[in-house]
């Protein structure tokens, strides 16, 4: 660890173990904390709120992940030396702002930053001011402004804010059109007064993050993942059914020129604006004929990406996320990644997306290979049973050699687990090679 990152308490000369706050209770969070635990600086780790997983490899606090001041509260009196906040909630509501202020380390942007993801009208407006390429759009606020914009079908048609990977509808006519801007724009779901018209690309879609130091944007694997929640990509969409890494025809060099396209000139015109990007830059991309172009931004580790990369990650990751907020940054510092291919599947709910079945009690746990890799999303324990208590249940993760084994090893270890309704894909990486 660099000396000018976080310097080691120490008690009678020994060196304490670094104490982290991971903040979240999703399976991003569990495959945080699993990579936190393999760092060799052994920190002490606590994650608020967590689930029913994260309890066994952390120590939980009691605190909801949007409860800004008992988080700052929890973290000054726990001397905590870095918090890595996962979802995208408290970093949109200034959580960072609030533990900086505080004399808190904090991994992730500002609220300022977060806007490239809190709003997607905004997103646009920083890409057309950094020349990044994406989706011709224009923006709706009444039901008859979105169906005038519609050119062509199928149309794109986004909620502007929040909404949890749900808030995008791909229009096969006017009859969907319709009933989505009327349900976002009249119905108020997921509380936006405007939507997004967005001209529909056609490619395969590709998940490229990269950590941000304010100036610098520097590329994790690429990792492909699946929204919708029935085989075939049919289905409403969902936060993510599964995942995998690396991408196939993606070499260096090409991962090299979409950061220099995408991410670095949005890191660039952030930093420009005064409000300099720190933490994860996700884009979410589509490599069309044209090139590659921008779905949307997200201003956090990804989920269920997040669960098929850590695997794969041989370098430190909590001196990774230390350099972020750490004079010099990641200047000069570099990603070691595993050559081995990494499929996610994740169990969901009965009734995901639209009304997930909870309490149900899993089974099957302890029956996985120690070598699989099982994050918790939505668990509890109830009595001595862990049960439902989201949509996405688990994710489950293996590595293989090449993309056959590492699935072959996954599905085998889904099958393992069971509860009433689960619900998985059955063509996670069935493409790759």
């Amino acid at each position: 660890m660099r000396r000018d990152a976080v310097e080691p308490r120490r008690e009678g000369g020994a060196a304490i173990a670094l104490k982290v706050l991971v903040v979240g209770s999703g399976g991003r969070e569990h495959a945080l904390v699993y990579a936190l635990r393999r760092s060799p600086q052994r920190p002490e780790l606590l994650c608020a709120p967590g689930n029913a997983g994260i309890a066994a490899d952390a120590r939980l606090l009691e605190i909801a992940a949007d409860d800004t001041d008992r988080l700052v509260a929890a973290a000054r009196d726990e001397a905590v030396e870095l918090v890595v906040v996962g979802p995208e909630v408290p970093l949109v509501a200034g959580l960072v702002d609030a533990l900086s202020a505080a004399g808190v380390r904090a991994f992730g942007p500002t609220q300022a930053a977060a806007e490239l993801e809190g709003s997607k009208e905004f997103a646009k407006q920083a890409m057309a001011a950094a020349g990044v390429p994406t989706a011709a759009w224009s923006r709706a606020r009444s039901v008859a402004e979105g169906l005038q914009a519609i050119s062509s079908y199928p149309a794109v048609l986004k909620a502007d804010g929040l909404a949890a990977g749900k808030g995008v509808v791909i229009a096969a006519d006017e009859t969907e059109a319709r009933a989505t801007l009327e349900a976002l724009l009249v119905e108020h779901r997921f509380a936006t007064e405007t939507v997004l018209v967005e001209e529909h690309l056609e490619g395969e879609e590709l998940s490229l993050l990269a950590l941000c130091d304010g100036e610098r944007a520097l590329a994790m694997a690429p990792a492909r993942d699946y929204k919708r929640i029935f085989d075939g990509d049919r289905g409403p969409n969902t936060g993510g059914m599964g995942s995998y890494s690396p991408v196939q025809g993606l070499d260096a060099n090409a991962i090299s020129e979409i950061i220099a396209t995408v991410h670095q000139p949005i890191v660039d015109h952030m930093r420009e604006r005064g409000t300099p990007f720190h933490g994860v830059l996700y884009g979410g991309l589509m490599l069309t004929a044209d090139g590659p172009r921008v779905i949307e931004f997200n201003v956090r580790f990804g989920d269920p990406e997040t669960q098929a990369l850590l695997p794969r990650l041989r370098s430190d990751l909590l001196e990774a996320l230390l350099r972020t907020t750490s004079p010099g940054g990641l200047a000069g510092y570099e990603l070691a990644w595993s050559p081995r291919w990494s499929v996610t599947l994740v169990l969901a709910s009965a009734g995901y997306p639209e009304r997930p079945s909870l309490g149900e009690t899993i089974s099957g746990l302890d029956r996985v290979s120690p070598g699989v890799e099982v994050t918790h999303a939505g668990t509890a324990r109830r009595d001595r049973e862990i049960v439902t208590s989201g949509g996405r249940v688990l994710g489950v993760t293996a590595l293989g050699e090449d993309p056959a084994g590492a699935r072959s090893s996954a599905y085998a270890a889904a099958q393992m687990i069971d509860f009433a309704g689960k619900q998985l894909r059955t063509d996670i990486a069935a493409g790759a090679s």
